[in-house]
């Protein structure tokens, strides 16, 4: 039983920021090899934290962390193989086993931002959206819901921006002519609009405290590795 001093969002949060230190102390101070081959097992502790932490899992939860995942590594699989999707790029060998030529563990990524940014806009827009007082009328359903898509869509479109020159440079995946085109970005937000839809309308709990933090946490590590990595 957990010391009610702390709770599983608390001391999940801990654990998180502990192994996100200790990997970008690896990779900036130690320059260690075996910091960025562990990336795989950062992201599976990350995803297995978030499940932890989520109170509630009903059928529905567990549906859309599949889904999202095999949706993942299939729009994945299109893109390295055909280019048809996010552009020319393809996967170093960093992140783990591969199918395919994709790494399976991808398919984790795009269930953990997809889910964090939309808790994350979720939260917000419930605090921002808060009648002032009863008087008050509160925002459309179909306003909210929009909402939720469509800037969670670009939340995660963001952090993609954000993770893409520190990928490069890692060896976790790279571009034809060692550039990342426009194309890459609008597929992500299309792709991120449709997993946000089937976020928006699966009826689970959508309150999630660690998700947001985990959010901010990679958000602050892949920030400072953007800046500092040379």
């Amino acid at each position: 039983m957990l010391n009610s001093t702390f709770s599983k969002q608390q001391i999940a949060t801990a654990i998180a920021v502990l192994f996100h230190a200790v990997g970008l102390a690896g990779i900036l101070v130690f320059k260690s090899s075996w910091i960025i081959q562990s990336t795989a097992f950062n992201l599976l502790l990350s995803a297995a934290l978030l499940f932890w932490a989520q109170d509630d899992k009903n059928l529905f939860f567990w549906l859309f962390a599949v889904a999202t995942m095999l949706t993942g590594i299939a729009v994945e699989i299109i893109g390295v193989n055909t280019g048809l999707l996010f552009g020319n790029y393809s996967y170093g060998d960093v992140l783990g086993v591969k199918w395919k030529q994709v790494p399976l563990i991808i398919g984790v990524n795009w269930f953990i931002v997809i889910f964090c940014s939309g808790i994350a806009i979720t939260s917000l827009l419930q605090n921002i959206t808060r009648p002032i007082d009863d008087t008050a009328a509160a925002p459309s359903p179909v306003i909210k819901a929009v909402s939720v898509v469509t800037d969670g869509a670009t939340l995660a479109v963001i952090f993609d921006w954000l993770i893409e020159p520190v990928a490069i440079k890692l060896g976790f995946w790279k571009w034809e002519m060692n550039e990342v085109p426009l194309y890459n970005y609008v597929c992500w937000f299309l792709v991120s609009l449709l997993l946000m839809i089937l976020f928006r309308i699966s009826p689970f709990q959508k309150e999630n405290k660690f998700a947001i933090h985990l959010l901010l946490i990679q958000v602050m590590f892949f920030l400072l590795l953007r800046t500092f990595l040379p």
